[in-house]
């Protein structure tokens, strides 16, 4: 009689308990795929915000720059490096950076002046897309203003409304003049929420007095490069400068990655092993009420190692038919919540970590290695809690067990 057909007759002597412990193998399961699925998905999406919309995957800046963010410390070759990156492929928008005040009748607030190129901010991002309200900047200059949400609630402002704005130029005068808001942006993160005023790059020159320079290139490759390749390539086309990927620029946000990972590790762990003393205590009591029967093996020349493999071989057949319950079911509800996602904005409503906006949307990522990893480590689980039953009836059949030890 085959191993297969002996180890499955063998599992339903007790069909209840075997019942119980699949069904607590698949829920376990169906839990891992699901949680694994919504994190990653989580996770993903995070970092495409904070790399997609604005940040980037990396930033070129001029040496020192990031200390004090000086209206002086400008890249040197601004023109030679865009044309660089754009011979590899590689999206890339200019921006400067100044501050200044924003006026709308007796309101008034900072601001951080952002100077883009609409058309290389357009191709290489998505922030232009992520309006409230409004319109992104027009290519040419026009004296428009695209705010963030919560500047321009502080100021009152909607689209239409008329800014006045001053500022310390960099010839060492005072610029002021009179912009349009065009457009407001949605929630990106709370630098750019509460600060951000950005205008046509012509038009910041011309109110700061800046005829000629840029302070930071922002590259993103969407995923093209990894980032350690795309450090390399930056630095070689632009010596002269200071490279930063999106986790030196934000640290807290990069850690919280790396602690997220860690979490999911962790409660995976309590499912496993919540699953593995499961199948212990089932493989325990299934020894026991066979104990006659392994004496029976040992009398007619049974090795050791076989009864340790047959009940192995058992744990892990119980793991995996109740893992195929438990995919197909994990499988089934991920795929609802990557198509539906899952939405918090009720409940937590905007939740900021580090400046970063999540979105309220959960939508679960579905990859090989979320099915593939619960399932192999559910399996390795319950062969390794087999062990120490088979263990000790290959022990006691092998030594002192004799048939006057049962009634």
């Amino acid at each position: 009689m085959s191993l297969l057909r002996v180890s499955w007759r063998n599992l339903w002597r007790n069909r209840r308990r075997t019942a119980i412990t699949m069904t607590a193998i698949a829920l376990n399961t169906l839990i891992l795929i699901t949680t694994y699925s919504l994190m990653g998905g989580f996770l993903k999406q995070t970092v495409r915000n904070v790399t997609q919309l604005a940040t980037g995957e990396a930033q070129l800046h001029a040496p020192g720059y990031l200390s004090d963010r000086s209206l002086y410390k400008r890249i040197a070759h601004p023109r030679t490096v865009l044309q660089a990156l754009g011979d590899h492929s590689i999206g890339a928008a200019p921006r400067t950076y100044g501050y200044g005040l924003v006026s709308r009748g007796t309101k008034s607030a900072g601001a951080l002046f952002q100077g883009v190129e609409p058309a290389m901010e357009t191709a290489a991002f998505e922030l232009a897309g992520h309006l409230a309200q409004g319109t992104f900047l027009a290519p040419a200059a026009h004296k428009g203003l695209v705010l963030g949400r919560k500047l321009a609630k502080s100021l009152n402002a909607e689209v239409g409304s008329e800014i006045v704005v001053l500022v310390q130029a960099a010839d060492g005068s005072l610029g002021n003049d009179l912009f349009t808001v065009v457009g407001i942006l949605g929630a990106v993160g709370e630098a750019i929420d509460r600060n951000a005023a950005m205008m046509h790059l012509d038009d910041f020159r011309q109110l700061f007095a800046m005829p000629e320079g840029i302070h930071e290139i922002a590259v993103n490759t969407k995923g093209r490069l990894p980032l350690d390749a795309l450090v390399e390539t930056l630095s070689r086309l632009a010596p002269e400068d200071e490279v930063r990927t999106w986790r030196r620029l934000l640290p807290t946000f990069s850690d919280m990655i790396e602690l997220s990972g860690v979490s999911m590790s962790i409660f995976g762990a309590i499912f496993l092993i919540a699953a593995g003393l499961g199948v212990m205590n089932t493989m325990l009591m299934a020894t026991y009420e066979r104990a006659r029967e392994f004496a029976l093996q040992k009398a007619l020349g049974t090795a050791p190692w076989r009864i340790v493999r047959d009940v192995t071989f058992e744990a892990w057949l119980l793991a995996c038919v109740a893992t195929v319950f438990g995919t197909l079911a994990g499988l089934a509800a991920s795929t609802i919540l990557q198509t539906t996602g899952l939405n918090t904005a009720s409940l937590a409503g905007e939740t900021t970590i580090s400046g970063v906006v999540f979105d309220p949307v959960w939508r679960a990522d579905l990859t090989l290695r979320t099915v593939v990893w619960p399932v192999f480590m559910m399996w390795a689980v319950c062969v390794l809690a087999a062990l120490y039953p088979a263990a000790m009836s290959a022990r006691n059949m092998g030594s002192n067990l004799h048939f006057s030890h049962f009634p």
